[in-house]
């Protein structure tokens, strides 16, 4: 085994780094813009790992928080505070700030799905140049998966809303409904900050999109 392509030990010695494939590799063969690189990528990595176990820390923090209030106001009134699946709005007294708990049920979509997607394109096969170019675009962009690989949801509802007096398309539709399976639910916290005086409300960005 050549020197460059020891297995790594436990710690890595003194003027040694770690390769991808887990060999030690002597520093000095090793570019300056791959050590550059590195550097960079090993500062932001714990960073963003950070800042996940605080975001993660908040949220169930915030659950526990809201939880307890609206324990406290069924104790207090008899009343209880949150709608049919929990979710619930809470305003400051100012009403400089909002923050929301939603309820939303994870839809997945099992081979079923395949089947409406066939239907669709002889429909628009059918319909050939008939076929409106906006109607395409929405097709194109409801089986277009996102960067997990997963079908987007509220795509393929806004292509089941569409109104279209056509037997196959209606058995197409009725194939998405056929497939689509509630996987559960998933709880959203969100914080608002009103804009000036207004009655309107801005979200306080928690992901790096949005920032």
């Amino acid at each position: 085994m050549s020197q460059a392509q020891q297995t790594i030990p436990e710690t890595i010695p003194d003027g040694y780094m770690q390769n991808a494939m887990g060999h030690l590799v002597p520093a000095g063969q090793v570019s300056e813009q791959d050590q550059l690189r590195d550097q960079l990528v090993n500062d932001l990595a714990p960073a963003a790992i950070a800042l996940h176990e605080s975001l993660k820390a908040f949220k169930q923090k915030a659950l526990e928080d809201i939880e307890d209030l609206i324990t406290i106001a069924g104790e207090r009134y008899g009343a209880k505070l949150g709608g049919k699946k929990g979710n619930v709005s809470l305003t400051s007294y100012n009403g400089k700030y909002k923050v929301v708990r939603a309820f939303r049920e994870v839809i997945a979509f099992t081979e079923e799905i395949e089947a409406g997607k066939a239907l669709i394109d002889n429909c628009l096969k059918r319909w050939s140049s008939n076929a409106d170019p906006h109607l395409q675009a929405v097709v194109e962009q409801a089986f277009r998966t996102n960067t997990q690989g997963e079908i987007r949801t509220g795509k393929i509802l806004d292509l089941m809303r569409l109104q279209i007096d056509d037997d196959e398309w209606k058995n197409a539709m009725q194939a998405l409904r056929d497939a689509m399976k509630n996987c559960g639910t998933a709880v959203y916290v969100r914080v608002y900050e009103r804009i000036g005086k207004s009655d309107q409300y801005k979200p306080i960005a928690l992901d790096l999109a949005s920032v």
